[in-house]
């Protein structure tokens, strides 16, 4: 079975455990995530599977990812599309629904998301310098300060620290414990927070580093 979904982040509430412990979770619409495309070591050289979400609009789908949807025989064409590679080669076929029912819960599960954007930001913000004084005549307040050498080297070093473009960038989040599955509203409660906005894109996929039993 394949152990990935596309989904969507609802937002954040609260629930009772079965130990009735109140645990912080974070609500994800998962699925229902058909089988768009096969691929396999004998045809493209890899064995993965392609994975839809969502439904797009009739008027604002290309030619191109209609005739792909149809051929897979689904009726819409899918909103998202992501590939999940596989060690072994699937035994579906195009046109599988794979639903919250992959998970189970308690499993630990990751989470990737692209975070939320904010703009340009200098460096206190974004990498936290301290700054300087908050003094009233110290005129250097939240400036990055010195970043380049004199004679030697002559240049500024890579990598280092300036005010830029903040958020926006691809984030996983591991080891998450699933504490409910709504199957019927195809929802999945994850314990704590996972990256992005409200109603932002996410892939769930079962835990790579997920601590062993004792």
């Amino acid at each position: 079975m394949i152990a990935t979904l596309l989904g969507k982040k609802i937002g954040m509430t609260q629930v009772y455990d079965a130990q009735n412990v109140l645990v912080p979770v974070t609500v994800v619409e998962a699925g229902p995530c058909p089988v768009v495309q096969v691929k396999t070591v004998e045809t493209d050289g890899y064995n993965a599977v392609q994975l839809g979400f969502g439904a797009r609009k009739t008027k604002n789908a290309t030619k191109g990812e209609s005739n792909h949807a149809k051929k897979a025989g689904l009726d819409v064409t899918p909103r998202v599309l992501n590939e999940v590679r596989l060690t072994e080669a699937y035994t579906g076929k195009p046109g599988d629904v794979i639903t919250v029912t992959a998970f189970t819960e308690g499993q630990i599960i990751d989470v990737l998301g692209v975070t939320k954007g904010k703009s340009f930001q200098g460096v206190v913000k974004r990498f936290r310098v301290a700054g300087g004084p908050a003094a009233h005549g110290s005129m250097f307040h939240r400036r990055i300060g010195s970043v380049g050498m004199r004679q030697t080297p002559g240049r500024v070093w890579k990598n280092q620290r300036m005010p830029g473009h903040m958020g926006s960038e691809m984030r996983t989040v591991q080891n998450l414990r699933v504490v409910k599955i709504i199957a019927d509203k195809n929802l999945i409660l994850v314990n704590g927070a996972i990256p992005g906005a409200n109603g932002d894109d996410v892939i769930i996929r079962s835990g790579k580093k997920a601590p062993k039993k004792a």
